[in-house]
């Protein structure tokens, strides 16, 4: 009750988040060309970046209109608002089942597409960034609420890899979603990749980017949006179904080898911190 009576009287907070949706519609959806294809910008990205400058943990000129405290009141709000674009993927997934299922065993198995990630990234971030055991937590997943609580389990968050996972868990909140809009409308533009393989890579993330992957690649197929919607939520479904056991089993062991292969010497260096639980 305590916590709901603070939401309300944050008015500030409030009338900053309408203003923001208002000139975000205002504007609308614009498509710039870029070269033989084009990016869909859709008014989720204009209240991103518009949000980002009001943010005061961000510009610390922002603070003369929102603290940091009532900042931090608009986190738990961000689920509940994605919340009813979720139900319509659930109220989509039952008519398009036919289609879901014509996929065949690509929705099944595109959790198995992550290990190709860390086969790029471990590399990358070892080799090129010089990163220590941080690189395990960084790169064996896409960094989600499940792949977290793994990491936490099997090794602490105060651990190096509970570091890396979360770096990548807080930028993926603060940039993720943005990313992921941006490419999902410039790739459905060149035509490289069904369409349909797309909507399902729209489902790896979180609900949120989900919501903004999906949305852009449907403004850019009109012609598909429902069944691109379908698509994007059945994998999302799957992928937290799925993805847990895949990091635990699969992506986690292999990325732990990888390390020990590109890190060499720096595995005996680096030491797990006293709060981790398990030692692969």
């Amino acid at each position: 009750m305590n916590s709901l009576k603070g939401q309300l009287g944050n008015w500030r907070l409030h009338l900053l988040v309408i203003a923001i949706a208002v000139i975000a519609e205002l504007v609308g959806v614009v498509k710039v060309p870029l070269g033989s294809s084009s990016v869909v910008l859709l008014p989720l990205f204009y209240a991103f970046i518009i949000g980002l400058l009001f943010n005061p943990n961000v510009v610390s000129a922002a603070k003369r209109v929102l603290s940091s405290k009532q900042a931090e009141k608009a986190t738990p709000i961000i689920i509940i608002s994605v919340l009813p674009f979720l139900a319509k993927f659930g109220t989509l997934i039952g008519p398009s089942l036919n289609k879901i299922l014509a996929v065949g065993p690509a929705m099944i198995f595109q959790e198995l597409g992550n290990l190709g990630t860390i086969l790029v990234a471990m590399p990358v971030a070892i080799l090129l960034l010089k990163m220590g055991r941080e690189s395990i937590g960084a790169c064996f997943s896409i960094a989600r609420e499940p792949n977290i609580a793994l990491i936490s389990d099997k090794y602490g968050l105060k651990s190096p890899e509970g570091i890396g996972v979360m770096g990548v868990y807080v930028m993926g909140t603060m940039f993720g979603t943005l990313y992921f809009a941006i490419l999902a409308s410039l790739l459905a533009s060149t035509e490289w990749f069904d369409v349909r393989a797309l909507a399902m890579a729209c489902g790896v993330g979180s609900g949120s980017m989900t919501a903004a992957c999906s949305a852009a690649l449907g403004e850019s197929v009109p012609a598909m949006k429902e069944e691109i919607l379908a698509l994007a939520g059945a994998s999302n479904l799957l992928t937290n179904a799925t993805g847990l056991f895949v990091g635990l089993f699969i992506a986690l062991p292999l990325t732990e080898k990888l390390y020990r292969l590109l890190a060499g010497n720096k595995t005996e260096k680096q030491t797990q911190q006293p709060g981790s639980d398990l030692n692969v």
